[in-house]
């Protein structure tokens, strides 16, 4: 037990010092999107590192290494993404919005807020390392489940990033909202496979005499609370509803908030 409470604490110290160098970039750039950007690779470099966290004094096994592979191939993809966008930007219209609100009290009220995102996403990072250490050697049909759940996600998320990509980039789109593909079905098809990524930690962490595991159900959990309710949905939505209006909000009214169905006319938001 002591060693688990121990992993608890390493994980939540580094993100707090990985999230304070991100209140940095963000006060010296400008650019708040980098917060984002660090973030994933914050979560995978800590997730990855958890994974291969020997416990008692063993060595790495055959999950953990799958583990720490699986998170690491989500951070890269998502990260690299989330780079690329930042760069093209001046400033996330979601932070800027916040810093607005925040008036001359913006930088302070910024580094506790991102605090607090290190805070909430300790969970996550202890179901990863939970997951890794389910106390039996060999790979079983749930790891191989679990592992499918995440390449899913990965690429269900890649498809809708891509195809809002695309939209975005046809320059007869201006001004109008992204309903096309994935982005039919919900309004926010990106983070549903991201959440939907994070199924395969309890997957893999659920095991007979391991209470441990249990912690596992944190990460969609927490994952789930914090793209609806927190820094996901409400202020992209506000932000939208601020920029296209009457069109997002027929959008709203036909399309799913979150998760992917047949589209249908007066479909409540």
């Amino acid at each position: 037990m002591a060693m688990f409470l121990w992993g608890l604490a390493a994980i939540a110290l580094s993100l707090a010092v990985l999230m304070a160098f991100a209140w940095v970039v963000q006060q010296r750039s400008g650019n708040s999107g980098w917060v984002d950007t660090i973030w994933t690779f914050a979560i995978g470099l800590v997730g990855a590192g958890s994974a291969l966290w020997p416990l008692a004094g063993e060595g790495s096994n055959i999950r953990q290494w799958l583990v720490a592979g699986l998170v690491a191939v989500w951070s890269l993809r998502l990260g690299t993404h989330i780079a690329i966008r930042t760069a093209g930007i001046t400033d996330d219209p979601r932070y800027a919005a916040f810093a607005a609100e925040w008036g001359l009290n913006a930088p302070r009220r910024m580094f506790i807020f991102l605090q607090n995102q290190a805070l909430g996403s300790v969970p996550l990072v202890f179901s990863i390392f939970v997951a890794a250490h389910v106390p039996a050697p060999a790979l079983r049909i749930q790891d191989v489940l679990g592992a499918a759940i995440l390449l899913i996600g990965i690429a269900g998320e890649a498809q809708a990033d891509a195809q809002l990509r695309r939209f975005r980039h046809d320059p007869g789109n201006h001004g109008k909202v992204c309903d096309v593909g994935l982005w039919r079905w919900s309004r926010h098809p990106n983070y549903f496979f991201e959440w939907f990524g994070w199924l395969a930690y309890p997957v893999i962490g659920l095991a007979a005499g391991y209470p441990w595991g249990w912690a596992s159900l944190l990460a969609p959990i927490f994952m789930y609370w914090i793209l609806v309710h927190v820094t996901g949905i409400p202020p992209l939505e506000a932000q939208m509803l601020r920029s296209r209006g009457e069109r997002y909000r027929a959008y709203q009214s036909r399309t799913s908030m979150f998760f992917p169905l047949p589209p249908r006319e007066g479909m409540a938001a």
